[in-house]
């Protein structure tokens, strides 16, 4: 998924899900790094970039769920 459109139509759970993986994964990229092993740096950008993606529609989903509960 390289957009934010894709990521929107992914569902509260899904977004979670790849939350969770792209924080393993940068966990993963620093113990390489911290242990001179191989690794692909450029990956440590996309992983932020992506990062920051997910975590914006999360919190657009929460808001937008907050409005629909105080509205009722």
């Amino acid at each position: 998924m390289s957009n934010i459109s894709e990521i929107r139509q992914l569902t509260g759970e899904e977004i979670h899900k790849e939350i969770l993986l792209i924080k393993k994964q940068n966990l993963e990229l620093r113990f390489k790094k911290a242990t001179r092993q191989s690794f692909k740096s450029h990956l440590f950008k996309n992983n932020k970039r992506r990062l920051a993606q997910l975590l914006t529609v999360e919190q657009e989903v929460r808001s937008i769920l907050l409005v629909i509960a105080f509205s009722l």
